[in-house]
């Protein structure tokens, strides 16, 4: 399995600076995204840590351990390397008043092969489209989808309530936090999308789902993304990862046969 990565981050319409990192790594098939919050440009300052502290300390690992690791190292390796962000945050917060209370939210996706270990904090999403069909695969920690969970309220409610960005889980914030980890089958063709709410918040599944049914190459398909989002208000920052796998053995063939051999 081959995988192609484009990233786009967006301040969006309505904010003066963009508290949104994402990043990937190539070679280790690393995709990270966060959102961050605070005071000042802490926000900024949080979420720029966590994508700059996991690429580096995940990468290096996934980068020695192979992609043959197997899900369980992985998932501890995740775990480990988020728990080091987190304090790292925490601490920054704790010795400069001007960080005080930062954090962000946080996605993790490492892909091997035909697996996708996605770890998550707070409500920054992963979708992904299979086919025709899109589905969310991550679960906000959020009050609002603590209230849906509970039978408080209707999607419909949901999708005009004011705590729409109230999180209940966030990297930075305290000195431990629990990073959710899932692990899912990787078919050929799969699209995945990582994004912070800034995209989610202003554009609708069904229109994130069209956006990425079309034929258009990644980066413009990312273009699109965070084009909608500014389309409808841009109200806030918007991040955008796309990832798509591709079988690699298909389009060695190719090459192959374009060569003659």
């Amino acid at each position: 399995m081959i995988y192609e990565f484009s990233i786009r981050t967006d301040p969006g319409l309505a904010r003066e600076n963009n508290e949104d990192s994402v990043t990937f790594d190539g070679p280790t098939r690393l995709g990270i995204l966060a959102d961050g919050m605070g005071g000042y440009n802490a926000g900024e300052i949080a979420s720029g840590m966590a994508t700059a502290f996991i690429k580096s300390e995940l990468g290096r690992w996934l980068s020695q351990a192979g992609r043959h690791a197997n899900a369980r190292e992985v998932r501890r390796a995740m775990e480990i390397c988020v728990d080091n962000a987190n304090r790292s945050i925490f601490n920054a917060s704790n010795s400069n008043p001007q960080y005080s209370g930062m954090g962000t939210t946080l996605v993790i996706a490492v892909f091997q092969d035909a697996r996708l270990m996605l770890g998550h904090i707070g409500d920054s999403r992963c979708y992904r489209l299979r086919g025709e069909e899109f589905t969310q695969i991550t679960k906000d920690h959020s009050l609002l989808q603590e209230q849906l969970d509970a039978g408080l309220i209707t999607r419909e409610q949901a999708a005009v309530s004011a705590n729409k960005n109230l999180v209940t889980r966030a990297l930075g914030v305290e000195d431990a936090v629990l990073l959710e980890v899932n692990e899912y089958r990787v078919d050929p063709g799969d699209l995945y999308l990582l994004c912070s709410d800034g995209l989610s918040d202003m554009v609708d599944d069904a229109s994130l789902a069209a956006i990425l049914r079309t034929d258009a190459p990644l980066e413009q398909k990312v273009g699109q993304l965070v084009a909608a989002a500014n389309a409808n208000g841009g109200r806030d920052n918007i991040s955008v990862l796309l990832a798509e796998a591709g079988n690699g053995a298909k389009k060695r063939g190719l090459i192959s046969r374009l060569l003659g051999k």
